[in-house]
């Protein structure tokens, strides 16, 4: 009887560390996924940043021409 307690207390033991691992690695997944998305998210803006500079200095560039027409 005290067989079975021991391994039914073990298998239960057993199941718990089964689940907090499946709960790390679910928790890692998300942490990675997240990560991901907000280097995607800084990459679109630093396009957006890179195409306003430019369209800046295009105008400066006309600006500067323009000027130097007159």
């Amino acid at each position: 009887m005290k067989t079975l307690l021991a391994l039914t207390a073990a298998a239960m033991l057993a199941g718990c560390g089964v689940e907090t691992a499946s709960t790390a690695a679910t928790a890692a997944s998300i942490k990675k996924q997240e990560l991901e998305q907000g280097q995607k998210t800084l990459q679109r803006a630093q396009q957006k940043i890179d195409a306003a500079v430019g369209q800046m200095q295009q105008r400066a560039a006309s600006s500067t021409e323009a000027e130097d027409a007159k």
